[in-house]
């Protein structure tokens, strides 16, 4: 589920089809602005290097891993997760590379966190979104800023939570209730 990233990243000046990845300390920089104020300076970031593979930008020293904006993408998307979502994450990843649908994703790493082979807590662990259409380094400000939360609650359902499980906008509700990943989404009303 989650991050739709960057074509182009703007930093200010639009950069040469040469260079399409920011430099690191861009990407902590934008990244890090998904995570609470409080946590962004004990962020695990991974990022892209220069041939656009993910890897570790900064190590962490705290519970949050940070996901910078795919410089290949349109607009601009970052995310911060909670470290023991990091496998689940991880997999999404690498059934993506792989050509697996959206649709398939979740529902193949629900059967896999079933089986036992692929790693979620069971305990609830949040996600923070932020999209926007540019990144601006010198302001350190993601242009048409737009930030969403997600809950994992694995195999909570409606019931369990009291939650409607159809969403609504600006009011909680269950998505893939029932399953490994059963969420809660809270997506507030995107401004004028």
């Amino acid at each position: 589920m989650v991050l739709s990233l960057v074509a182009s990243f703007a930093i200010g000046v639009p950069r040469a089809a040469a260079d399409p990845v920011p430099p690191p300390e861009v990407q902590i920089a934008a990244a890090v602005l998904a995570a609470p104020e409080d946590r962004r300076a004990g962020a695990a970031v991974l990022g892209y290097d220069a041939d656009g593979a993910l890897v570790t930008l900064r190590e962490g020293s705290n519970d949050l891993v940070c996901l910078a904006d795919d410089p290949k993408a349109e607009g601009v998307s970052v995310a911060c997760y909670h470290r023991d979502l990091e496998p689940y994450m991880a997999r999404g990843r690498e059934l993506r590379a792989e050509g697996v649908p959206d649709k398939l994703r979740g529902p193949t790493r629900w059967k896999e966190v079933e089986a036992g082979t692929l790693k979620m807590p069971r305990e609830p662990r949040t996600l923070y979104v932020l999209s926007g259409t540019a990144f601006d380094a010198a302001s350190g400000e993601i242009a048409g800023a737009y930030e969403r939360w997600v809950l994992y609650v694995p195999f909570a359902t409606g019931e369990s939570t009291g939650l409607p499980t159809t969403g609504r906008v600006g009011a909680p509700w269950l998505m893939d209730a029932g399953t490994a990943g059963a969420h809660i989404m809270i997506t507030p009303p995107r401004p004028k």
